[in-house]
């Protein structure tokens, strides 16, 4: 009971002792007391209790039952940080024990060795503790050992045989109806698959581990420092930092074990140190590596004096003293066999070619990379760079080039276990480094065609194929229907509690979204001959980025030229100046700002430089993620001709390629709240008599998803909400609520042509290397060939006429970028007609 459920061991215990008890019985009670306070973070009360029992263990003449005592002692000890006597008290145990009891005084010892990170010496207790245990019959106790066996073996990197043991462990909890450890295992499960690479997996166990010790009444911080990191791995850094946030602010309101206040502080330095804030990341670690240096833990200590060297040297620092500090500390974490140890010998192998010290920039550089076959493919990933960075170091291009190729192959392994769209986009900023560096290498030989490709690599590579969704999943379907049904009643009201249930539920849907298993689905190799030839005479011009600064590579016909633009800063400023000036536009107030024809010029000047376009030619413009909210036909050598935007060349021709359903099935739907009251889409039901209508009350989410499903063409009129806190949330207004990105996700196909006359349906937030999320972006890799929809918010009346024409035009038998070209060409030169017109893109082919 002390372990499994502690509040009610306390209130036995005590009701127990209230009876008189003799010496031997009630330095039990006591001990179950200091167990079960120790559980609930209670430290000095747990020790006091434990000390009482064994004074009356003593009383009794009970060897065993003192012995028992010490045990729970010394390990209580230890989790307080009082290394040095735990392990006193506990070698007294031990001398003093044979048979079963010996094995669970080797398991405590084995506790305060793990906690000290001394993985060695705990390792070959617990295996004397699993062999007496198991001999014994003992199925709790051996359970204990297997557990904390599998976490000391998962310490050392193996995790097959850590995974058999935390799964026999977990069926011995079950069976001695053990619930706080039985949580515990999953949790340590989790663990494995985090180690393994599988994070969903990982998020999927933490979760379960989580709702079983919320359950219990117990906080566990072990839980909060094994889900941050996971999701740091995930890419999720922002939440990574929340959890942590949270767990150091609740041990230092409630109190808990000494032991845990530094990893606390350690977790939530990583998460710092991976947000860029790297201030409080060296403060934090710094904090943790002197309550680890207080509490001998060697191995912990170690650990966070690498985040705070990382975070100097990302602050800048250069110079022979951190250096120094980096390599010393690369052998000692080696030596302890820590798995932060090839982190620090890339840091010191980064220091030493700062330092244009060659050989110690080698040495450090291919101890990095040892590991880049055998470990999982985020360390992988990470080896195979430090071998690129060693390779270029030495000269050798062509191996730096294998080296890269090799290290996203390896990345490309770790984002294909991950089944949802939000993660596969934000692991790939595990790859940056290694594509800049193959980037590099193109610009400095002038190749384009490689820096094209190399481009390519790592572009929007989470749109290569679809998010992984269980099948007619109703638990999904329940939590979106609710979210919708709350945030309808939350636009007439401002109810508190309400609101409180929005962030439920949208917990829940993003929390079961995120542990979606991955698929083996490679995305098909970028083929550059393959994309000239399906060009034809349409132009393509990639934005590559490298270091900051903007390239123009054009493609026309079959030539290949590469322009230098300029900082990406100054197109971002840019940009930005162009929404704004849009968005006034929209609200009707022409005279705030500077003419559309002005801000267009700017834009052509940052964003086109001297590039020269064939006269009439269609044009696809593939801009970097961080400029694709951009209203491309304000810049003047793009008003007049068929301009497509996509997120990469390699998914303008998979668009292209697309074949369009066999059925000409169209579908109209209009949301509530339009100033026009839908009436494009009512005058649009009559050019195409036999299409499904939706609105006025019919509009549901479910309606228009089913309607939408493999639609040959289908138009959107709804209000439409981009969110940049989080962008899956994204949405348009029907009538039942809004309509989400996780909604478009259950679509078995997409349109394959979507028209969004609504606000802001075709933002997408940038993250991951190259990457977008948003409400279009999530319809790529379910098959939409095309999509035309707007980057800033649009007057509804003013649309109206333009939908008619380019709709018009697709009857006509025009692609999307030829139809809105068209449409542009017949709209007048009023400022808000203009302004509207403007505000649209052409996504896709």
């Amino acid at each position: 009971m002390a372990l499994s459920r502690p509040h009610d061991a306390i209130a036995a215990a005590r009701s127990f002792l209230g009876t008189d008890p003799p010496p031997a019985p009630a330095s039990i009670a006591h001990q179950a007391l200091g167990i079960a306070l120790r559980q609930l973070g209670e430290m000095p009360p747990a020790l006091k209790e434990l000390r009482t029992a064994v004074r009356l263990a003593r009383a009794s003449r009970q060897t065993d039952r003192e012995v028992d005592a010490l045990a729970s002692l010394g390990a209580t000890l230890g989790r307080a940080g009082q290394g040095k006597e735990a392990l006193a008290t506990l070698d007294l145990a031990v001398a003093n024990s044979r048979g079963a009891l010996a094995g669970k005084v080797l398991l405590r010892r084995a506790d305060v060795l793990i906690v000290l990170g001394r993985h060695d010496e705990a390792l070959q207790d617990l295996r004397g503790a699993v062999t007496r245990l198991r001999r014994a019959g003992d199925v709790v106790w051996e359970a204990r050992s297997r557990n904390y066996r599998g976490f000391t073996l998962l310490a050392r990197g193996a995790t097959r045989q850590a995974e058999a043991d935390f799964a026999v462990a977990e069926q011995l909890y079950a069976k001695a109806h053990q619930e706080f450890e039985f949580a515990e295992a999953r949790q340590n499960r989790g663990l494995v698959a985090s180690a393994r690479g599988d994070l969903p997996a990982a998020l999927a166990y933490f979760d379960d581990a989580g709702r079983r010790f919320d359950d219990l009444g117990v906080s566990w911080p072990d839980l909060a420092i094994d889900r941050c990191a996971t999701l740091l791995a995930a890419g999720l850094t922002q939440e990574a930092l929340a959890v942590s946030d949270e767990a150091v602010d609740r041990m230092t309101t409630d109190g808990g074990q000494e032991t845990k206040r530094p990893e606390l502080l350690y977790a939530a330095a990583t998460a710092a140190l991976s947000v860029g804030d790297l201030a409080t990341a060296r403060d934090r670690a710094d904090q943790a590596r002197r309550l680890f240096a207080s509490q001998h833990r060697a191995w912990w200590t170690a650990r966070a004096t690498m985040v705070q060297l990382e975070a100097r040297y990302r602050s800048g620092e250069r110079g022979k003293r951190l250096l120094d500090q980096a390599t010393r500390l690369a052998q000692k974490l080696d030596d302890l066999n820590a798995t932060d140890a090839p982190a620090a010998h890339l840091l010191a192998g980064r220091l030493a070619l700062a330092q244009r010290n060659s050989v110690a920039a080698g040495n450090e550089l291919a101890s990095a990379a040892k590991f880049r076959r055998g470990a999982p493919p985020l360390a992988r990933g990470a080896a195979w760079l430090g071998q690129a960075l060693r390779c270029e170091a030495d000269g050798d291009l062509r191996g730096m080039l294998a080296a890269c190729r090799r290290g996203l192959d390896a990345l490309d392994q770790h984002r294909q276990m991950m089944g949802a769209t939000e993660l596969r986009a934000r692991a790939s900023v595990h790859g940056t480094e290694l594509a800049r560096l193959a980037q590099a290498d193109a610009l400095r030989r002038g190749d384009v065609r490689k820096l094209l490709s190399w481009s390519e690599r790592w572009r929007a590579t989470a749109l290569a194929v679809p998010s992984v969704r269980p099948i007619e999943d109703q638990e999904a379907a329940a939590d979106l229907a609710a979210l919708r049904d709350v945030v309808r009643r939350l636009e007439a009201s401002n109810d508190i509690q309400l609101d409180r249930e929005r962030r439920r539920l949208e917990d829940a849907i993003r929390s079961r979204a995120i542990q979606a298993p991955g698929s083996a689905t490679d995305s098909t190799a970028f083929d550059l001959d393959d994309l000239v030839a399906a060009l034809g005479k349409t132009v393509l011009v990639e934005l590559v980025e490298v270091d900051e600064v903007l390239h123009a590579v054009v493609i026309a016909g079959s030539r290949l030229r590469r322009h230098t633009l300029g900082r990406l800063q100054d197109a971002e400023l840019e940009v930005e100046r162009a929404r704004f000036r849009l968005r006034q536009l929209a609200r009707t107030r022409p005279s705030a700002g500077p003419p559309l024809d002005v801000i267009g010029d700017r834009l052509a000047k940052v964003l086109l430089g001297d590039v020269e376009l064939p006269d009439d030619a269609p044009v696809v413009v593939v801009p970097p993620g961080r400029l694709q909210a951009l209203p491309w036909t304000l810049l003047p050598q793009l008003a007049r001709r068929p301009v497509s935007v996509a997120p990469s060349a390699a998914t303008w021709l998979t668009a292209h390629r697309l074949p369009p359903p066999r059925r000409q099935r169209v579908t109209l739907a209009f949301g509530p709240g339009l100033r026009s009251g839908g009436a494009e889409v009512q005058k649009l039901a009559g050019s195409y008599p036999a299409a499904t209508l939706l609105g006025d009350g019919h509009a549901t989410a479910d309606q228009v998803l089913r309607a939408l499903d493999g639609a040959w063409l289908a138009h959107l009129a709804a209000h439409g909400t981009f969110r940049s806190d989080s962008p899956m949330f994204s949405s348009l207004r029907f009538d039942d609520g809004p309509l989400t990105v996780y909604d478009f996700e259950r679509l078995r196909r997409a349109p394959h042509r979507l028209v969004l006359s609504s606000c802001e349906s075709g933002v997408a937030k940038p993250v991951g290397a190259d990457e977008l999320l948003g409400l279009t972006s999530s319809l790529v890799p379910l098959g939409a060939a095309g999509i035309l929809a707007s980057v800033v918010p649009v007057n509804d009346a003013a649309a109206v006429p333009f939908m008619l024409a380019l709709h018009a035009n697709l009857q006509a038998g025009q692609s999307l970028a030829e139809a809105f070209a068209g449409a542009r060409e017949q709209a007048d030169d009023d400022p808000l007609t203009v302004a509207t017109v403007s505000s649209f893109v052409a996504l896709g082919a």
